[in-house]
């Protein structure tokens, strides 16, 4: 079930904020990511559970592996050197994707729910918002990473925490907005409550299954669950009592 756009005709204001947003994650994923491809800058800006629960900055070695249906040597450039202090990567690693799928797929989701909070909450309250909750998010990664054995040192990168906020306090704002989806072939609509609340429960499922694996998964998922929930305490802090 993809989502492809909701009802918002009774938006009154214009998401600058929300498209800076967008603006900013597609800027830096081409101009200094490459793509994707610049490994070192995305490392050197990404959350390293092992380095916030430090607070220092760690460096690793690069590593070496084999494509077993290729052939090719694949290179991981290892941990250079952060060039800001370790805690404010927990905002730049917002803004980093790991690949055209994973920029896309975050993009659309929050083109699609992120205005109508803008909206209600305001512009500036909208930014500070998607920041905290994003950093929250990060913040449960890390301790889950702590918690449950998974390694300390693999880069975070992504806006998908910050994006489940957000998610998370359209849920509760607007849990019976009419919302498109793709099912299969089809073109269906349904109440948001029913989108989201299968993309949580998918959430919760698939991380707890996941729970004191070795499998390396490469999906954060308690950064997930831990942004929606976020999102949903906090969003009517961030709303003014006359938009209420």
């Amino acid at each position: 079930m993809i989502p492809l756009f909701d009802d918002d005709s009774d938006r009154r204001t214009f998401p600058v904020v929300n498209y800076f947003f967008i603006a900013i994650n597609i800027y830096v994923f081409i101009m200094y990511q490459a793509f994707g491809h610049n490994l070192g800058f995305t490392y050197s800006f990404a959350t390293v559970p092992g380095e916030i629960l430090t607070g220092h900055d760690l460096v690793s070695a690069a590593t070496y592996a084999y494509d077993p249906a290729t052939g090719q040597q694949i290179v991981s450039p290892g941990l250079g050197i952060t060039p800001i202090p370790v805690w404010f990567t927990l905002i730049t690693s917002m803004f980093l994707h790991g690949g055209l799928a994973h920029l896309a797929g975050n993009m659309l989701y929050l083109w699609i729910f992120g205005d109508n909070l803008e909206d209600k909450m305001g512009h500036v309250n909208y930014f500070f918002f998607y920041l905290l909750c994003g950093v929250i998010a990060s913040l449960t990664h890390v301790l889950s990473s702590f918690l449950f054995g998974e390694n300390l040192l693999t880069p975070s990168i992504g806006a998908s925490g910050a994006i489940s906020a957000v998610m998370g306090g359209y849920l509760l704002l607007f849990p019976t907005r009419r919302v498109t989806v793709l099912l299969l072939i089809f073109f269906v609509t349904v109440p948001a409550f029913v989108v989201l609340g299968l993309w949580i429960l998918l959430q919760v499922a698939s991380g707890t299954g996941y729970l004191g694996s070795s499998e390396v998964t490469g999906i954060a998922y308690a950064a997930h669950i831990g942004g929606f929930f976020a999102g949903m305490l906090l969003v009517k802090k961030f709303i003014p009592e006359r938009r209420l």
